[in-house]
């Protein structure tokens, strides 16, 4: 037989043998790798996402929480598995847009070592003060932030995650310089800020509302352009004079390479999961907004990830922060 005839042949075996794997895909538990620590916002909406998949699947989704450089971490570990579909990740803006300009040295590439798989929500982010600091608005918590800046810490879920990011816009536009406190997660860094060890915190609204309602923490604004439904009394950036937007999403990818047909069923799957009254209940109640359908295709989320990098690059550069 000619090399020419075999290597066709062996083509078409593999090819068989990859769409027999989609057919059977999940024949076992997949792993979906939140790169945060538990408890945290990504965290919260990961797991209900999780389990819900996990029934529509008709296996278990089992979460993996690996915290650590801003949520990088925990990239890698997707970015570097097996692309059978087993391991996925639930990205954020932190880890898959904010941290490509951030960071010196990327620890992958957040286009290129990923297959897309779906947008799910998008989230705003809210201004959290210790309860005792004393400051009832947002043009006060301004005016306190220059007179002590020198003495005060903001807390975020990492360098390079997105509540690190919001705080780090939010400095430029109050024109400080506050020290920054990174946490494996906004779980510890949230116990802080109620214990008072820290200053405030740009929280993801998702963890944000219970500790707002609790009287835990003081919300100063959500740093957003439209209130959000979940707080409604909660005034924002722009409606208290200070011109600063942060927000989170969270999508799901696949490491690159990953079968088409298996993301197919995957962004199905997630799809699926999104639609279930009881998943939009929970994950609407704490303030995430689902996308559309339009928007929660892998097609779709290849390009929001590319057009999210290139839109926080500017405000990142402008901020003077990057971490080696």
């Amino acid at each position: 037989m000619k090399k020419t005839t075999i290597a066709v042949v062996l083509a078409g075996i593999l090819a068989l043998s990859g769409t027999a794997d989609a057919q059977n895909f999940p024949n076992r538990q997949v792993t979906i790798v939140i790169p945060f620590a538990a408890g945290g916002p990504t965290d919260v909406l990961g797991r209900v996402m999780a389990q819900k998949m996990g029934e529509i699947l008709g296996q278990t989704m089992i979460v993996e929480n690996v915290g650590g450089a801003g949520g990088m971490t925990g990239g890698k570990r997707a970015a570097d598995a097996t692309p059978d579909g087993y391991t996925i990740l639930l990205g954020t803006v932190g880890t898959q847009a904010q941290g490509q300009t951030l960071y010196k040295k990327p620890l992958y590439n957040a286009v290129t070592d990923f297959a897309p798989i779906g947008l799910i929500a998008e989230v705003p982010v809210a201004l959290l003060v210790r309860k005792d600091l004393p400051a009832n608005n947002l043009k006060e918590f301004v005016a306190y932030s220059k007179a002590n800046e020198t003495k005060m810490q903001f807390g975020s879920a990492g360098a390079g995650s997105a509540t690190h990011l919001g705080c780090v816009v939010l400095n430029t536009a109050m024109g400080t310089n506050i020290t920054h406190v990174p946490y494996k997660g906004t779980g510890p860094a949230m116990q802080d800020l109620v214990a008072g060890r820290i200053d405030f915190l740009c929280e993801i609204i998702t963890t944000a509302k219970s500790q707002i309602e609790g009287g835990t923490v003081r919300a100063l604004a959500i740093m957003t352009k439209e209130r959000s439904a979940v707080l409604p009394n909660l005034p924002t950036t722009g409606e208290q004079g200070l011109d600063v937007l942060a927000y989170t999403w969270n999508a799901l990818y696949a490491p690159k390479g990953t079968p088409a047909d298996i993301v197919k069923k995957l962004n199905d799957a997630m799809v699926a999961a999104m639609a279930s009254p009881a998943v939009r209940e929970r994950l609407e109640g704490l303030g995430a907004q689902i996308v559309t359908a339009d928007r929660a295709t892998p097609a779709y989320l290849g390009k929001f990830t590319a057009d999210e990098i290139k839109k926080w690059a500017e405000p990142i550069k402008a901020s003077g922060v990057s971490i080696d």
